[in-house]
């Protein structure tokens, strides 16, 4: 099958795929960044209203055909349902590095889904895409999210004091980094 260069690719894991999202998922989206618990270290708040996930598509879209943002939808084979996301953002091409976020429905939570989907994400961004550098901000609180990408290779980097403030709440980060050189002497 020829690739489609209108969107990103389906990307296969042993029990997931990651795969370009559309209106049948807006539902699937607003059930995953409508909880607080989900988003409680994110840079935002929870979605309070339906049409909030119709917005974030279509930035998805937007992003992508700028070529600065690639989100995936993170379905279980053979359930073509979105329970989470994961993305590559604030891409860089001359520079060959971007950002990594992910995010999963409560329900799928401690599954390994998300190093699942992260293994075969890296693998596409440091081959296919070409990056050399990921890197992720972490809320020093989100102690699974940092486990996840320690565990795939991921080095702390940096801390910052006060970098967001989200409903009234000031959160530092903790800024990662994995190096392609790092993931493929790990595979």
């Amino acid at each position: 099958m020829a690739a489609d260069a209108s969107r990103l690719p389906t990307l296969l894991a042993p029990r997931l795929q990651l795969r370009w999202m559309d209106g049948r998922d807006l539902e699937d989206l607003y059930a995953v960044y409508s909880d607080p618990e989900v988003v409680r270290y994110w840079s935002h708040t929870a979605w309070p209203h339906r049409d909030e996930a119709k917005i974030y598509l279509e930035a998805i879209e937007n992003g992508f055909q700028e070529g600065h943002l690639y989100q995936w939808g993170i379905a279980l084979r053979g359930d073509n349902r979105v329970v989470g996301t994961t993305t590559l953002y604030a891409i860089d091409h001359s520079q060959g590095r971007a950002e990594i976020g992910f995010a999963l429905a409560r329900a799928h939570w401690g599954h390994r889904y998300a190093a699942e989907a992260l293994t075969v994400l890296f693998k596409h961004a440091f081959g296919e895409i070409g990056l050399r550098r990921i890197e992720a901000d972490v809320d020093p609180r989100n102690h699974a999210s940092l486990h996840t990408l320690e565990a795939l290779g991921f080095r702390r980097e940096g801390y910052l004091r006060q970098r967001w403030q989200v409903a009234g709440e000031v959160q530092d980060s903790i800024l990662m980094g994995l190096l392609a050189s790092d993931w493929q002497q790990r595979c």
